[in-house]
């Protein structure tokens, strides 16, 4: 008993020692759990939803900020264009002193525009030619010296442009008389100191110098003619720039012939084939028009004498060709000097001379191309200081009128 008690007091003490090695567990009453309080964490899919939203908003704020600074470039750049334009159009610093710019053959406006720049007339040649393509200018500069002043509008320099204002060199005038012959006009021209005589006689028979002009071109090939531009010079008064050579003036004299025809009627040239006669024949015969008419009214009167008589064949008999066979102007001519063997002689050769006499003006050439409609064969001057003449269809009449005329 006594070593079962011990054996029983050891196993309690054992056990009170193990008791008292663990901890004590104090029984609670069960509580209710507490509510989880709020927390800012998201789940997984809102946070991303979160994350996007956020960023749209800061990629539409730079956005914004992106198209304001390029709308404000683009408004800048506007601006900066639109006052370099209004700058270029207004005209530079005026200044007193002008500008002598040369403007050459065949430049294009583009150059023009350069060299405008380049002188200091405009601002920029850029806006230079923008101003003349929006106002459709540019096609009609012509070429030349021209003085402009800085300070112009753009509106005064294209003007004067179009216009051909340019610098007038130093010129020198001269008036060439209805009915003067090419020794006449080389006097006329080498006594005011304009010419070289002997120079300008040889050129007037190198007729093959002057087929700018058109109807030099048509001077036929022919010995007999003294001269073969005479006539082909036409009367008139002339300017011309200072230092004109013999072969200018000639030239520029055939080619008036040109323009004055272009102011007769549009058939004159069919008129020659009505009356039968070349260019040159013509104008022989308004030469003779010229040198024998002094009246402007008895100018077609004459023209048709003449036709009436190389129609039936008979000699002109003009005292005006016997005049320059002889190189000597004669009021009253003597037998003797008609019987001058020369192919001007219209009292020994038929028909026409070989060419014109005189350089006819452009009622004679007229007169020339539409005769009057006369059967009138013969006309004599009055000695009454009229100049007019007496005109009959038979030689009877004639020796009658010739008889009248003595007695005035």
């Amino acid at each position: 008993m006594d070593s079962n008690r011990k054996d029983q007091e050891l196993t309690d003490n054992q056990e009170l020692v193990n008791s008292a090695d663990e901890p004590q567990v104090q029984e609670m009453e069960p509580a209710t759990a507490p509510e989880p309080e709020p927390d800012d964490e998201l789940e997984p899919d809102e946070e991303l939803e979160a994350d996007d939203g956020h960023s749209w908003r800061i990629a539409r704020r730079i956005g914004f900020v992106i198209a304001c600074c390029i709308l404000l470039v683009i408004i800048g750049t506007a601006l900066g264009v639109g006052m370099f334009f209004a700058n270029g159009l207004h005209p530079v610093e005026a200044k007193d002193e002008p500008v002598i710019i040369s403007v050459k053959p065949g430049m294009s406006s583009k150059q023009i525009a350069e060299l405008l720049e380049d002188n200091g007339l405009i601002k920029s040649e850029f806006v230079f030619r923008y101003y003349l393509r929006i106002n459709k200018q540019g096609s009609r500069f012509q070429a030349g010296d021209y003085s402009m002043t800085p300070g112009m509008e753009l509106e005064e320099i294209v003007t004067m442009l179009n216009n051909g204002d340019t610098i007038k060199p130093p010129t020198f005038k001269f008036t060439i008389p209805e009915g003067y012959t090419i020794k006449k006009i080389a006097d006329k021209l080498a006594e005011a100191k304009l010419i070289d005589r002997d120079r300008f006689m040889e050129l007037a028979s190198q007729p093959e110098l002057f087929t700018s002009a058109r109807y030099v071109g048509l001077i036929p090939d022919d010995a007999d003619i003294a001269y073969p531009l005479e006539g082909y010079l036409f009367p008139e008064t002339y300017e011309m720039v200072e230092g004109s050579t013999e072969q200018e003036i000639i030239a520029r004299m055939a080619s008036e012939l040109d323009r004055k025809l272009q102011q007769l009627p549009d058939d004159w040239q069919l008129q020659l084939e009505e009356l039968g006669v070349s260019f040159h024949e013509m104008l022989t015969v308004a030469s003779l028009i010229e040198r024998e008419a002094a009246v402007a009214e008895e100018r077609p009167i004459i023209a048709s004498v003449i036709y009436n008589r190389l129609k039936q064949g008979m000699l002109l008999q003009i005292d005006a060709t016997v005049q320059y066979a002889l190189d000597d102007h004669k009021d009253v001519l003597l037998i003797e000097d008609t019987e001058i063997d020369s192919p001007y002689n219209t009292y020994k050769i038929n028909g026409l001379p070989p060419g014109p006499i005189a350089s006819p003006g452009l009622d004679s050439i007229r007169a020339a191309l539409y005769p009057e409609d006369t059967k009138y064969l013969f006309y004599v001057t009055k000695k009454d200081g009229t100049q007019e003449h007496l005109f009959a269809e038979t030689y009877e009449q004639h020796l009658r009128n010739k008889a009248a005329s003595e007695r005035q």
